[in-house]
């Protein structure tokens, strides 16, 4: 395989809510440019992307992949990302390693929850992006209908560079408005054009489009300004040179036409990529300097080598495989590098290309490139390797907190340890996914974004690590605090032959705001307590705080400040005072108003507007607090406050009562006080769960 420079590279993550068509969209880009030998199909498991056996059997993408082909004599890097909102961290984090994203929309729904948040992420990283309406072949599918919903709820910017010939099933062919050609598709599917004139039925749209684009792309630059004043227009070099430079700038959004079933639209996005989207050498790789400041590192072969590893896939043969950028430098074959990131030698063996599941051996990758490696040693995502001389760094990667949790157990005796083993190596792939023991109940705890989450998770370590796992219900993360500040005191006092136990402390205790968790205060003067005891005070405050006063719940948002005792001289020790830390602590709560927080939930329901009356009395059934509703094309959104316990069963009720059509988004929002009426419930549950184990014990 050739490799490619810099400048001749172009890197481009497919983002977009699920089931927009980027899969579909990126198989057809893959054959018309000669990458595959066929039009793979997301419904027949065929697509080169979504090779993984959970996303065939569910036909979604479920975790990000790369493909690339060659167009123009440039190498386009395809990463296809997940658009579920269980998995958006993973396409969230492919828009760091890329120079553009391409924005995939349904043509029917136009924009959804998930391309909102993904397009936010673009914001924050100043990223170009190119928008492809696709599925315009489905049944009432409309380009008008889909730009509008682009301008009103994504950027204003986003402009019309093609114009579809034909609407929903008669949709076959494209017109270009840069260059006012009109092109009609095959219907064999094979993805050949053929130039037409442009139809009469559409000259008026085109015509129009063509004039918003024009002023778009003059309103960027004040020499354009200037020369359309003066002419009315602007010359065909002179837009083409002024859209490419603000789709770099992130000035303007084009927005093309596709099919991916059909395969329309295929080669024209491929040459849209190839001549808008900055290559590497265009785009200095953002990171972090010497010192931590932001900084900036130009894909140079010459310069120091530095690779970042992006992500990580468990693959049950190859074992680790690492996906990277060469930010700079040239990444060899059969080298040695240094993690600079751990400290650590790696010793590198055969560099690869992957299309998908299938891997080409190359000898080297260039700066500004993307690759793969297997069975790096010490090497996890997000890890820098390279030169430390080089002095450059990567901003670390950022996944959610696990927002729901199950405890699993195993169909097998003895598989804990492969349990284990096995989701040790799937965290590695997916940082959002938590597994953790419970101490006080001994489950083993499952924890991720959704429910949707857990169940792929659990399919994997049955698929690819032969561990059958059982999902008991899920514990619901709640949380203690308090309402009243007060003062307490706590004495321990043991006296046995020879030296006793003394301790003796007074505290006070007052709430802080949501989100504050827990501050220790030493206030203690005159040395009524010798300082070195004041440590074993906080950390049998910490020990009883995490288990918990009324359920069992780690209590939270609060300040502790010890600010008087005593002690004796001989019998005085750090367990005396450790004991007495937790006996002020109880003493405390018993008078400090102790109360319940549960997780709530941002939701984001999204269905078609015909259900919007009973989906608003659902989530009110399920003590939402409604926050807003907004209409998307033929779809209503619904943005509202829910506590995580009422959101465990609604993926099931959503899916009846919209007959699949609706989908919702749910994250971690905020921790609120549970209704007076529902603490008996909760305290009587955790105590039969936990046999009334929540850390009572002072011995």
């Amino acid at each position: 395989m050739k490799v490619f420079d810099a400048a001749d590279i172009r890197n481009v993550a497919l983002v977009g809510h699920s089931g927009a068509g980027k899969t579909q969209l990126a198989a057809a880009l893959l054959y018309d440019t000669g990458a595959t030998p066929r039009l793979g199909k997301v419904d027949d498991g065929t697509t080169v992307t979504d090779y993984d056996e959970e996303a065939i059997a569910r036909k979604h993408t479920l975790s990000s992949s790369l493909a690339y082909f060659e167009f123009n004599k440039r190498k386009v890097n395809l990463i296809d990302t997940p658009g579920m909102g269980n998995f958006l961290s993973d396409a969230r984090a492919a828009l760091r390693v890329v120079e553009a994203a391409l924005v995939v929309v349904d043509g029917v729904s136009g924009v959804e929850v998930s391309t909102e948040k993904i397009w936010e992420t673009a914001d924050a990283l100043n990223l170009p992006r190119l928008i492809v309406v696709s599925r315009l072949d489905r049944d009432r599918a409309s380009f008008p209908r889909a730009l509008e919903s682009l301008q009103q709820t994504l950027s204003r910017s986003a402009v019309a560079v093609q114009w579809p010939i034909g609407e929903a099933e008669d949709f076959s062919g494209i017109v270009d408005l840069l260059t006012m050609q009109a092109w009609s598709f095959a219907e064999d599917g094979s993805g050949k054009a053929t130039e037409i004139p442009i139809p009469d039925t559409a000259k008026a749209d085109v015509d129009a489009a063509r004039t918003t684009l024009i002023e778009a792309v003059a309103e960027t630059d004040e020499g354009l300004m200037e020369r359309f004043f003066e002419n009315g227009t602007l010359e065909q070099e002179e837009l083409l040179k002024g859209l490419a430079a603000s789709v770099r700038a992130s000035h303007v959004f084009p927005v093309l036409c596709a099919s991916g079933l059909k395969n329309i639209g295929g080669p024209l996005l491929a040459e849209a990529i190839t001549a808008l989207v900055p290559s590497p050498a265009d785009r200095p790789f953002p990171g972090l300097g010497p010192d931590g400041s932001p900084a900036t590192r130009k894909a140079d072969l010459s310069a120091p080598l530095v690779v970042w590893v992006f992500k990580t896939i468990a693959d049950q043969f190859a074992g680790r495989i690492s996906l990277y950028r060469v930010i700079s430098g040239t990444f060899k074959s059969d080298s040695t590098v240094q993690n600079v990131t751990r400290d650590a030698s790696e010793r590198v063996g055969h560099l690869v290309v992957l299309e998908g599941k299938a891997q080409e051996q190359v000898p080297e990758v260039h700066a500004g490139d993307l690759g793969a490696v297997a069975k790096l040693k010490d090497t996890h995502s997000g890890d820098v390797m390279g030169d430390p001389e080089a002095g450059f760094s990567v901003q670390p990667l950022s996944f959610p907190e696990p927002v729901l949790s199950y405890a699993i157990v195993p169909k097998t005796r003895g598989d804990e340890d492969k349990i284990s083993t096995s989701m040790y190596r799937l965290q590695d792939e997916d940082p959002s996914i938590g597994y953790t023991r419970d101490e006080q109940t001994h489950d083993l705890l499952l924890s991720g974004q959704g429910q949707l989450h857990i169940e792929v998770t659990v399919a994997k370590l049955r698929r690819r690590f032969g561990v059958e796992v059982e999902l008991k219900p899920p514990h619901i993360p709640y949380r203690e605090t308090i309402t009243q500040s007060v003062e307490a005191h706590g004495r321990h006092k043991k006296q046995t032959g020879g030296h006793g136990q003394f301790g003796d402390c007074k505290i006070r205790m007052e709430p802080l705001p949501r989100g504050a968790d827990f501050e220790f205060v030493n206030d203690i003067f005159g040395g009524s307590i010798p300082r070195q005891f004041v440590p074993a005070i906080e950390k049998g405050i910490q020990e009883t705080r995490t288990r918990g006063y009324l359920a069992g719940y780690p209590v939270v948002d609060l300040r502790v400040t010890v600010y008087d005792g005593s002690f004796h001289a001989v019998d005085s020790n750090e367990m005396s005072f450790k004991m007495a830390g937790r006996l002020a602590f109880r003493d405390a709560m018993s008078k400090a108003g102790p109360t319940l927080l549960e997780p709530m939930m941002l939701v984001e329901v999204y269905a078609p507007s015909d259900f919007a009356g009973d989906l608003l009395g659902e989530l009110n059934s399920r003590r939402g607090q409604i926050a807003g509703m907004d209409t998307r094309g033929a779809n209503t959104v619904i943005r509202a406050q829910v506590p995580m316990a009422e959101m465990l069963t609604y993926e099931q009720t959503l899916t009846a009562a919209t007959g699949g059509r609706g989908g919702y988004h749910m994250e971690f929002h905020h921790y609120a006080e549970v209704p007076a009426h529902l603490h008996a419930k909760i305290i009587a549950e955790a105590k039969a769960e936990k046999g009334d184990g929540h850390g009572d014990d002072e011995e």
